[in-house]
C-alpha cells in the first residue's frame, strides 16, 4: 500500500511524485465554475467532465454553445441561460434555485466565466449568503498569449476588453507608463484603429505580441513593434480573437 504525506502528495521514502484523484462530490449544495475550451474541445479537463455529468443543471452563456460541447462528449444535461442581457434580472432567481439544488455549473462560451465573461455577480451572490463556490482551473486565453509572447511574465497586468472610445486614450497612457506587461484583448474590426492610437499615444517602437485563434487551426503569434504592428494588419483582411500582449516601461 502507498503511503502519502498529507498535504504533499508525495510517496514516503521516494522521489517520484504520485497523484490522487478524486471523485466529484455533487451532494452537496455549491457553485462549480466551470473553465470551458477557447477553441480546441480536446482541451477540456477531466475533472470539468467529471463536474458537467454530475451537477443537477448547468448554467451557460449561450444554451446552444454549451450543448454542443455536451453533445461532443455524450452529456445529458439541462441548461439555463446566463448572460450578460439577463445577469442582473436573473441573478436572485438562480441563486434561489441553487439553494434548492445540490449542484451547479456555471460555463462561459469560452474560457472560464468571470473573465471578461459573465459570472461575477452571481459569484458575489453566492458568497454573500454563505453558498460555498468552487473554481476549476482550464481554459483562458490571456496565459497563453502571455507566456508565448517572448515577454516578460513575472510581473503583469490583465486589463480585459478595451473600452470602445470612452476612455480608451486614458487607459492608454496608463499603459504607456507601466513597468509590467500589460494583457488585454480586442475584437477585429476595432484592431487596427487601436494599433494606431496606441502608437500615436505609447509611441511605434515598444514591443508587442499579439495572438489570435489561440488553439483553433489558423493560431497566429505576431512580434514586434507597435509600427510594425500597425503596418502588417493594416494591409490584411482581420479576422479572428485577439489578445494583445504590450511590454512594460
Amino acid at each position: 500500500m502507498c503511503k502519502f504525506d498529507s498535504c504533499s502528495g508525495h510517496q514516503r521514502g521516494r522521489s517520484s511524485t504520485a497523484f490522487l484523484f478524486f471523485i466529484v462530490n455533487t451532494a452537496v449544495m455549491k457553485l462549480y465554475i466551470v473553465p470551458t475550451p477557447i477553441g480546441n474541445l480536446e482541451d477540456i479537463t477531466l475533472r470539468a467532465l467529471n463536474v458537467l455529468k454530475s451537477v443537477d443543471f448547468i448554467l451557460a452563456e449561450d444554451t446552444r454553445t454549451t450543448k454542443h460541447l455536451l453533445q461532443h462528449y455524450q452529456i445529458d444535461k439541462r441548461c439555463l441561460a446566463y448572460h450578460i442581457f439577463n445577469e442582473h434580472a436573473q441573478v436572485d432567481g438562480y441563486v434561489r434555485q441553487i439553494r434548492d439544488a445540490e449542484s451547479v455549473a456555471l460555463v462561459s462560451d469560452a474560457g472560464t466565466p468571470g473573465i471578461s465573461d459573465p459570472g461575477f455577480l452571481l459569484i458575489r451572490e453566492c458568497v454573500r449568503q454563505e453558498i460555498p463556490v468552487e473554481c476549476l482551473p482550464g481554459a483562458t486565453a490571456l496565459i497563453p498569449a502571455l507566456v508565448q509572447s517572448g515577454l516578460p511574465c513575472s510581473s503583469f497586468y490583465f486589463y480585459g476588453f478595451l473600452p470602445h472610445k470612452k476612455g480608451k486614450e486614458t487607459l492608454l497612457k496608463r499603459f504607456a507608463e507601466m513597468e509590467e506587461t500589460v494583457i488585454f484583448y480586442e475584437s477585429p474590426h476595432r484592431l487596427v484603429k487601436s494599433l494606431a492610437k496606441m502608437e500615436e499615444i505609447i509611441g511605434p517602437d515598444r514591443q508587442i505580441a499579439i495572438s489570435k485563434e489561440l488553439t483553433k487551426i489558423y493560431e497566429f503569434t505576431f512580434r514586434g513593434t507597435i509600427h510594425e504592428a500597425v503596418e502588417h494588419f493594416s494591409q490584411q483582411e482581420v479576422k479572428g480573437e485577439f489578445v494583445i500582449v504590450l511590454a512594460g516601461v
